[in-house]
């Protein structure tokens, strides 16, 4: 019965995925569907139409028992396409549409007569054996000849192709092309094997073959067609855990095999919990014993039932599993079972709950009068002390604890309320006293955490890059002079004067550069009586001399907007008798670039901090409260703090703190400043992949001028007075991580 129920069901699916959607404005549809039960083994099915309803053309098929009407020209127009009835002849109704007609397919569980009558705008369907006049299944057999070619059911129907392709995500798709539409179709699982049986179907002799598709890497193995009799018998060979789905599409009928994903085999164990070999029970008023009896008979599993296991039970059940099946019968008469091994016993839920309960009790009776052993467990790569406080709630100063004394020392279950164990760190042992299964379960616990965690290489690199750029052009200007003057003073000597100037940053005053000499004539000073011929009071005689003055052409700068540090230099003069005028233009221009990259590496264990530092302390004075000073350090230091964490799938989270500081500013006598690089962050990495952390990206233009008032601003011109200054720098700063998982092999080595 399952087999033709799953051949209803497939039938029902008959050209859901290849409907094909017109344009077509329906003059009728089915807007409603009802049943009704009556008496005597007959049911009704309603079913409302928009308009009139046509004349249906109906047939009938015998094995499996099923009732076909189809509306020609009428749309569904229902919400749902599968109905289950609960009517004891009838297991399903299903209504398809396609782009020619709507078919009402009633799956029963065998042949009955039937009639159609037309209420207004709603068709009666009445299913049962009725003594009235209804038609009978012989006289729709005789009707059915005789309306065949009218309904377009040809008993010749032929298969004309079978082929076979890989589709989507590994599926395999087999393709049957049919000669007619209405050609009826069964499908079933049996075992690996799917089976399709074409009613009434010729299978030419080019497609009676197997064809061997295993190559083709889907679950389907081979697809091998024969004809039997009057039926054309196609069986689809697959391996593997896989699912399928049959459609038809016009005249193709395809089935699709596709493979299934872990998760999807897991769901649907989840949905079947059952896997035990199917069997079929049909009693009424049967004993319970005597049920649990053929079950165990069907399993070869020893039974044991106790003697308050009693009742009658009616039950049904047609290829279910038999561990569904016991489940079943156990839940209706409250009962329980428990397995061991291949004996079965099966007594009251609550008869049961009492039974574990007592024996719960005994054992508890037998661990406290069980004998104490003293055991020895040495712990290889933990720590022994953080192993016990894993088990422990409270430990006194000696490390000791005991499993439920009066001092307060217990632990949380994993030794006994008589168990104690003391903690030598010194060998890193546990000493422990208990009973010989507390101290063996507590060996298979350590044997499960006492393991070498994993290693982690984590390797950062900083990069710090440095472009400058310097432009600096200036102007700097000279000038000197000497003038004689008439009737001036040198002195106290009346007579003529030379007059001399230049031009420095300071101001038009002598200098004590370049030396030149002024003579005078004795007509042109007075005499005195003075050794050095200057002008005095007495009479020295005719005598020359001289008057140093200074025109230093380096001191000699009228305006000075030359560049500080020049790279080059380029210098014009003019000079005459009594004046000198220069002029030099000055140039700067630099550029540079530097790279600094910083590669720190540290090795730890999975979830262990490590710290790596690299750098200078520096020490400074630091007043204290009573006024003294000490003296205090501060640390400018490349540093590389990482906290990994190993995940399942072999990837790494890390706790990060990158840093890499230099000394800023020190202020004489106080506090240096430090100028800091550093990133703090969590990062989730693949083994061996490298992340880019951060970067800062700075970048400093300056542009600036100085010049002479009014002269600076002199188009053209103005360039001569004026010193231009161009400065860019730029810095950019790039911080890579890249965590590596040391393989335990090489450690081993």
């Amino acid at each position: 019965m399952i087999s033709r129920l799953k051949r209803c069901l497939y039938l029902s699916l008959l050209a859901v995925s290849g409907l094909l959607v017109g344009s077509t404005i329906w003059a009728t549809e089915v807007t409603d569907i009802d049943f009704a039960s009556l008496p005597g083994d007959q049911f009704e099915i309603t079913l409302g139409f928009s308009g009139e309803p046509p004349e249906p053309k109906a047939y009938e098929i015998a094995t499996p028992a099923r009732l076909v009407l189809d509306f020609p020209g009428v749309q569904s127009a229902l919400d749902k396409k599968k109905y289950t009835l609960s009517f004891e002849n009838a297991r399903n109704a299903v209504v398809v549409s396609d782009g020619a007609r709507t078919r009402l397919i009633l799956n029963l569980v065998e042949p009955v007569p039937f009639d159609t009558r037309v209420e207004g705008n709603s068709l009666v369907l009445r299913v049962g054996s009725d003594k009235g006049a209804r038609r009978k299944s012989s006289d729709l057999v005789a009707e059915l000849s005789s309306t065949a070619v009218e309904s377009g059911i040809d008993a010749d129907f032929a298969l004309t192709g079978i082929d076979f392709k890989r589709g989507p995500e590994g599926a395999g798709l087999i393709t049957i092309d049919l000669s007619d539409p209405a050609v009826n179709v069964d499908i079933d699982k049996v075992g690996k094997k799917i089976r399709l049986e074409f009613y009434q179907t010729e299978l030419p002799e080019q497609l009676d073959r197997r064809l061997d598709v295993v190559d083709f890497a889907t679950p389907v193995e081979a697809i091998d067609s024969v004809q039997d009799g009057s039926t054309t018998v196609v069986v689809i060979e697959a391996g593997g855990q896989y699912d399928y789905l049959a459609y038809q599409a016009d005249s193709q009928y395809i089935v699709s095999v596709k493979p299934l994903t872990d998760l999807e085999l897991e769901a649907q164990n989840k949905k079947f919990d059952f896997s035990g070999e199917r069997l079929s029970l049909n009693f009424q008023d049967i004993e319970v014993r005597s049920v649990l009896q053929i079950i165990a008979d069907f399993t070869s599993l020893n039974l044991v039932a106790s003697d308050t296991v009693t009742g009658s039970i009616t039950l049904r059940l047609d290829k279910v599993p038999w561990d569904q099946a016991l489940e079943i019968v156990l839940k209706a008469k409250g009962l329980d079972k428990r397995q061991e091994g291949n004996v079965l016993m099966v007594a009251p839920a609550a008869e049961i709950a009492e039974q574990e309960r007592l024996q719960v009790e005994a054992n508890k009776q037998l661990q406290e009068l069980a004998p104490l052993e003293t055991a020895f467990v040495r712990i290889k790569y933990a720590d022994a002390a953080e192993i016990f406080e894993l088990f422990t709630v409270k430990t006194d100063q000696g490390g000791q604890s005991g499993g439920g004394q009066s001092d307060g020392n217990a632990t949380n279950s994993i030794l006994s309320e008589r168990g104690s164990a003391i903690v030598d760190e010194r060998t890193n042992t546990i000493i422990l006293t208990d009973t010989e299964d507390k101290i063996n379960e507590f060996k298979r616990l350590i044997d499960e955490i006492d393991v070498p965690i994993k290693q982690v290489l984590i390797e950062a690199r900083i990069v710090i890059a440095n472009t400058d750029f310097k432009k600096e052009l200036g102007v700097t200007w000279g000038l000197a002079g000497l003038d004689k003057l008439a009737g001036g003073q040198i002195g106290s000597a009346s007579g003529d004067r030379s007059l001399g100037f230049s031009g420095r940053r300071s101001g038009l005053t002598p200098g004590a550069g370049v030396i030149d000499t002024f003579t005078y004539s004795a007509d042109e000073i007075e005499r005195d009586d003075g050794a050095d011929g200057i002008a005095g009071t007495g009479d020295d005689g005719p005598t020359l001399f001289t008057q140093n003055y200074d025109f230093g052409l380096g001191d000699s700068l009228a305006v000075d907007l030359g560049v500080a540090n020049p790279t080059g230099s380029f210098s014009l003069g003019y000079l005459t008798d009594n004046f000198l005028i220069d002029l030099e233009l000055s140039a700067l221009e630099s550029d540079g670039y530097g790279e600094i990259v910083s590669q720190p590496k540290v090795l730890t264990g999975d979830k262990q901090q490590a710290t790596i530092k690299s750098g200078t302390e520096i020490a400074y004075e630091k007043e204290t409260s009573s006024g003294a000073t000490s003296v205090e350090f501060k640390e400018a230091v490349l540093q590389l703090q990482v906290t990994p964490q190993i995940t399942p799938d072999n990837r790494i989270i890390m706790d990060l703190l990158v840093s890499q500081d230099s000394v800023g500013t020190i202020i004489s006598g106080g506090e240096p400043s430090i100028d800091v690089t550093r990133i703090e962050t969590q990062a989730l990495v693949g083994d061996g992949q490298t992340l880019v952390l951060g970067g800062i990206f700075q970048t400093e233009e300056v542009n600036g001028t100085e010049k002479v008032p009014f002269l600076g601003d002199i188009p053209y011109l103005g360039k001569l007075f004026r010193n231009d200054l161009r400065n860019i720098e730029k810095r950019e700063i790039l911080i890579f991580i890249t965590p590596k998982i040391i393989d335990d092999n090489l450690l081993d080595r």
